[in-house]
């Protein structure tokens, strides 16, 4: 059985940002993160907007993608 990254080479991977959740459509070793542009292993995914389907490098990013949007409180 292959696993989820084997052959996947040093591309980007396609992933569907589900809640709490995400599913590979496409395998890669990283996705980019939507407000830095900085590269994530996708085993070190942790943030991202299911109603923008965007990845985010850290809580930082993530806030900033909310303020962004015009829906962070604060």
């Amino acid at each position: 059985m292959m696993n989820r990254f084997e052959g996947s080479g040093n591309r980007p991977a396609k992933i569907r940002y589900l809640d709490g959740d995400f599913q590979i459509v496409m395998p890669g070793t990283h996705v980019t993160c939507a407000i830095t542009g900085v590269a994530i292993p996708v085993d070190e995914l942790r943030y991202w907007s299911v109603a923008r389907q965007e990845a985010y490098a850290d809580a930082q990013a993530s806030l900033d993608a909310e303020r962004q949007a015009g829906t962070a409180a604060g």
